[in-house]
């Protein structure tokens, strides 16, 4: 028999999540961010999910490619634009759009001819200093790309760095207006976070990302308040049962000892599976549908779960690691991280498959 662990994705439920993103940016068109195989997800069966998508959004050229070989026929937003001049005759080829960010990457489109007409996104920095275009350079690559024969249209867009936080967008959105207000065109602006928070970003385009997914931008709101339903279940079982005794210890290092009688289930997950080598005890987890907590450390292939008050706990009793009645946000604010690194971290050990 497999190894218990397995994934399963509710494509219904990013359908739903999609419905939340369109409603929220009123009449703006939505690319569908499938970045990073769909957040872990799995490209093709994310983008057949959210067929109700504008467009999508992809990192780069593998992915662009993958979604065309599944018959995807709607514009492709490049991310990160081209890397090298020879990508920019896939760009015809394929119908792709690029963002644009750098001199040299304008550079590389005037050096070569197109195919035939692309749009392009032109990227501009307005204060997260990542990719774009500053505020010395961004008329000299706005002029370049309108006067480029084969550049159908140009769209504006920025990225904010804390539409979730404290800081939230006014500062950005000032500096970008400031910027392109002589710069005729649509413009790209709202993430997820953006795109549920702050409804002046949505302008032309949005750029949902997270939220698809049934995970929440914010700390301090979670999915299901927001209506999002998540799209990963991550389960498994427990494969073996330990009776401790008090001053009895867990795992490597030792970390955790009973201070008590205990039963410990151990679960068939560890961090070669992609859940947090760095979850400490105490992280939820659901035994059998109700709520218990990690003890000890994570290692490769097991977690260990206090099942001390679940009497009726045994081999083979079902476990939720995230998803479906335990949110992948509360996880990863146990384990100290993001619930994009739990969803995009999945292994490819772990079984992958769409639920009925």
């Amino acid at each position: 028999m497999p190894r218990p662990i397995r994934a399963t994705i509710d494509a219904a439920a990013m359908a739903h999540n999609l419905a939340i993103a369109r409603r929220q940016a009123g009449g703006a068109k939505v690319w569908a961010v499938v970045k990073a195989n769909a957040y872990g997800h799995g490209l093709e069966r994310a983008a057949k999910a959210l067929a109700e998508a504008d467009g999508y959004a992809t990192l780069d050229f593998i992915e662009a490619l993958r979604l065309r070989n599944a018959g995807v026929t709607k514009p492709i937003l490049m991310l990160e634009g081209i890397f090298k001049p020879a990508d920019v005759a896939l760009l015809a080829r394929h119908s792709l759009t690029p963002v644009i960010h750098s001199l040299a990457q304008v550079e590389m489109l005037e050096k070569r001819v197109l195919e035939r007409p692309i749009d392009a996104y032109l990227k501009v920095n307005s204060g997260m200093n990542r990719l774009g275009f500053t505020v010395d350079s961004v008329r000299i690559a706005w002029n370049a790309l309108q006067a480029h024969p084969a550049i159908s249209s140009v769209t504006m867009m920025t990225h904010f760095a804390d539409a979730d936080g404290a800081s939230g967008v006014a500062g950005q959105l000032e500096w970008f207006n400031s910027m392109t207000a002589a710069l005729a065109g649509p413009r790209s602006l709202a993430n997820s976070a953006a795109l549920l928070r702050h409804p002046e970003t949505c302008a032309d385009w949005v750029r949902p990302g997270l939220m698809l997914y049934g995970c929440s931008p914010f700390a301090d709101l979670s999915a299901e308040e927001l209506g999002l339903r998540p799209a990963m279940t991550l389960a498994s079982e427990i494969i073996a049962v330990q009776n401790l005794e008090s001053g009895e210890r867990v795992g490597y290092g030792f970390s955790f000892e009973a201070t008590e009688p205990m039963r410990i289930g151990v679960i068939a997950c560890g961090y070669a599976d992609g859940y947090p080598r760095h979850a400490a005890s105490g992280t939820p987890v659901l035994v059998n549908g109700q709520r218990t907590c990690t003890v000890g450390r994570v290692s490769m292939d097991m977690i260990c779960a206090d099942i001390t008050h679940l009497p009726e706990a045994a081999i083979g009793t079902p476990v939720t690691l995230w998803g479906a009645g335990l949110s992948a946000d509360e996880v990863a604010a146990s384990a100290g991280t993001l619930s994009y690194e739990l969803l995009c971290a999945l292994a490819a050990r772990v079984p992958l498959s769409e639920t009925a």
